[in-house]
């Protein structure tokens, strides 16, 4: 099982530098997890840089995986994530959600390299 943080969506999703290296995730949708916090900075994200209906569409993409809302042992086990790591809200309960169902988390976010079951992608510039 596979978390695919907001980053390695966009990269796909736009076709980035890293898309290559995300693309194997996307490909088996059935093994990826999504937290409503995904979906929520994912929309955000398209709804600034496109408009409401690639947003609509980004989140529809979302779907075809298996979303997790968010609960409390979620969240709370994100509270002590974001003491100890500094996470921000949302990255701690994205590194929460994949730690609570032991799905690797892929990401190019430096705030996460390092983390126990992360798979971390470097940026190319």
């Amino acid at each position: 099982m596979f978390l695919v943080d907001t980053c390695g969506w966009i990269e796909w999703l736009t076709d980035g530098k890293l898309s290559k290296h995300y693309e194997p995730y996307f490909s088996r949708i059935e093994t990826l997890i999504v937290p409503t916090s995904v979906q929520f900075e994912l929309y955000k994200w398209v709804l600034k840089k496109f408009n409401i209906q690639k947003a609509l569409e980004s989140i529809a993409l979302t779907e075809q995986a298996d979303v997790i809302p968010l609960t409390t042992p979620i969240a709370l086990s994100a509270a002590d994530f974001a003491t100890e790591h500094s996470l921000s809200f949302a990255d701690s309960i994205i590194y929460a959600t994949a730690q609570f169902y032991s799905a690797k988390l892929i990401t190019s976010g430096d705030h996460f390299k390092g983390l126990i079951g992360v798979e971390f992608l470097e940026k190319i510039f």
